[in-house]
This record gives C-alpha cells, structure tokens and sequence, in this order.
C-alpha cells in the first residue's frame, strides 16, 4: 500500500481509500480539539469579563447594573466555570497519555506543558473556588436588590474578591498561553542533565507567591487591562529567562 502525505490511502493503487490514522492518533486529536475548543469558551469568557464587562460597568447608569449583574452575570459564570473544568481535565488527560508515550518529563515537552498546565490548573482553581463563590454573592445581592429587598452584607468584599482573582487569571493566562503553544512548536535546549528539580522548585514558588496575591494581596499593575496585560508579557519573559537560567 503507499500512503499520502494526507494520511489517506492511494485509492489509484488500491482501489479503495482507508483512514491510515491510527486509533490512539484519532483519539489524541479529538481530545487536543475539545482541549482547544474549551479552551476557546473559557479563555474568551475571561477576557470578556476583564476586557468588555469591568470597562462597561464602570461608565454604566445604575439602573443597568442589576440587569448586568442579575441576568447576564449568572449565563456567563455557567459557560466561564464550565469552560475552565472541561479545559483542564481534557489537558490532564492528553498530558497523561502522551507522558506515557514519551516516558518521561525531562524535556522540552516537559518542561513546557508543565509550567503552562500548573498555570492553567492555579487559575482553574480560581476559577471553582475563588472568583465563582465571590460571584455568587454578588449575583444574590444583584438580583435581592432589583427585587426591593436589602443588599447583602459583604457583597462589596465578594466583588473585590472576584476582581483580584479573575485580574490573577488574566496575569497567568498570557505566559500560560506561551508554554502550551511551545510545547508543540519550540524546542528548548534541555538534556537529561539539566536542573529540573530547581527549575520546578523556583516555577513553585514564583507560582505560590503570585497566588497569595490573588488571595489577600492587592491589584497593583493589574488594576488596570493595560497594567494586568502589560504584566502578562513581563511574566512571561520572567518564565523564559528562568528557562534560560537555570536549564
């Protein structure tokens, strides 16, 4: 049989064209586009509420505010929560199986998945247990105050709360988007020998410190969607220069 550079049969040789895409192949792709296209929804829907909804609700007349926050507020949450859950487990799961293809983390591939999916799992726990529990309470509060009925207690801690951590996603989404993108299409120059244990070690910390921000700490930069852009693309050459460093 000779193949096609398309992966599909000769059929002027055979006679009949057959897939030549190997079972586990077919399955990787279908998980990498259902990767990508949540990826897509919760990415986008971050951006949204950064880029679009924060800058609205800040020129906004009152009376729009329990509208945003009442009724559309709980849609976007849906597909924004949602989005960030199917995105990491089809990441965790394509992680896992090519791992075990390629027997070890100790590589380009490696080094680049992990730093960007640690990201990407920081900012998914975001995503359940800090930023949509804030959003909860803002959503409550929106919709008991449109009803006549009073504002909830610590509903503007809950907003700010939201704010910081969503604004944290934003920071890590940029570097996060660099090293998923760079596990398929740049090769760093690491061996077996290279120090991945202090590389891993250093990644932690600067990752631990940027999420006790996100907890209690404040906007700074980030404040603003040039600062908290601005700040994406500083991070990210952090990263690169770590890679360069200390690998």
């Amino acid at each position: 049989f000779f193949q096609a550079e398309d992966g599909i049969r000769d059929s002027s040789v055979t006679g009949v064209q057959t897939c030549a895409l190997p079972i586990l192949e077919g399955l990787l792709f279908l998980l990498r586009w259902f990767h990508i296209y949540f990826g897509v929804i919760w990415i986008g829907t971050l951006y949204y509420f950064n880029f679009m909804q924060g800058a609205f609700m800040k020129e906004a007349a009152a009376p729009a505010k329990p509208e945003v926050l009442g009724k559309l507020l709980p849609r976007a949450m849906w597909w924004f929560r949602w989005g960030a859950f199917w995105t990491m487990g089809t990441g965790i799961v394509l992680i896992l199986i090519t791992r075990v293809q390629l027997g070890s983390f100790n590589n380009s591939w490696g080094v680049t998945i992990g730093t960007g999916a640690l990201m990407g799992i920081l900012m998914g726990l975001n995503v359940w247990f800090v930023i949509w529990p804030a959003q909860k309470i803002v959503i409550a509060n929106a919709q008991q105050t449109a009803a006549g009925g009073a504002a909830l207690a610590g509903a503007p801690e809950a907003a700010a709360r939201a704010l910081l951590a969503s604004r944290t996603n934003c920071l890590l989404s940029v570097p996060m988007l660099f090293f998923m993108a760079a596990s398929r299409h740049l090769t760093l120059p690491v061996t077996e020998t290279s120090n991945f244990v202090v590389y891993w070690i250093v990644v932690l910390l600067v990752l631990a410190g940027i999420e006790a921000n996100a907890l209690k700490g404040k906007l700074g930069p980030m404040e603003s969607i040039k600062g908290v852009i601005t700040a994406g693309f500083v991070l990210t050459l952090v990263f690169v220069v770590l890679t360069s460093v200390i690998l």
